[in-house]
């Protein structure tokens, strides 16, 4: 196993694959080093296309690339160029759903069937806006016959926000109180990205969920952070039926 991913620790249905990319073992140079697969970010056009070229080579998939911007919209991913939205789903074998992210929750979905799965990049801006919910309805699967699994993202002692983004979130549900914990500074609080999504998804009548115990912002060995340094590259998470 290459050190650029790792597999979910994830009870998935047959003929489903998923994986989480890394920051090492690239082609890329400081300071997207070096297993950058966002194209977006300044790194060398030549460095990111041998990085994807090396993913899906080694999975024999071809991933969708999305330009995301925090918002709810999906797509399938059989879409053709670099479509702009936050979601993907695919019931095409070989055609893998992918999300990047360098802080921002990544959020893979598999249908108990195995022949529907999907990605979402879930910040903070796409979470309140229902970019779960959406992917979810996208899908035509009952919420009770999904799994879920919350990828690396920047964790609960880490992500400071101000009371605006908690009070938007209690708007939408009282219990998203329990997410923020106040920070040090006036008017500031710690956010749980992991427990707003699982609220949510929970919310919707998803019971089955994995993950969400890593966090980019203080694991600078493995992940990009875009908060510990805002020019830096994307990992991504990637979840497609197998051909």
């Amino acid at each position: 196993m290459s050190a650029s991913w790792y597999l979910p620790d994830w009870s998935l249905p047959e003929g489903v694959r998923a994986l989480q990319t890394t920051r090492l073992d690239g082609a890329s140079a400081a300071p997207y080093a070096s297993f950058n697969l966002g194209d977006h970010v300044g790194d060398s056009p030549e460095a990111v296309a041998a990085n994807r070229t090396k993913l899906a080579r080694a999975w024999q998939m071809e991933p969708c690339w999305l330009k995301q911007v925090h918002g709810i919209e999906v797509v399938d991913a059989t879409a053709t160029g670099t479509p702009c939205a936050d979601a993907v789903i695919s019931r095409t074998p070989g055609k893998a759903c992918v999300v990047m992210t360098a802080d921002c929750l990544p959020v893979l979905f598999a249908s108990a069937q195995g022949d529907v799965v999907a990605a979402a990049h879930a910040g903070w801006r796409g979470l309140h806006a229902g970019v779960l919910e959406a992917t979810l309805k996208a899908m035509r699967t009952p919420a009770e016959q999904v799994s879920v699994w919350l990828g690396p993202a920047i964790g609960p002692q880490a992500f400071e926000v101000g009371a605006e983004v908690r009070d938007a979130f209690m708007q939408v549900d009282r219990a998203a109180a329990s997410a923020f914990i106040p920070s040090q500074r006036d008017g500031h609080f710690y956010a749980d990205l992991y427990l707003l999504a699982c609220q949510r998804l929970a919310a919707c009548g998803v019971s089955q969920m994995a993950g969400g115990g890593e966090c980019t912002f203080s694991d600078e060995a493995r992940f990009f952070s875009y908060r510990r340094q805002a020019n830096t590259g994307r990992q991504a998470s990637l979840i497609w039926l197998a051909e």
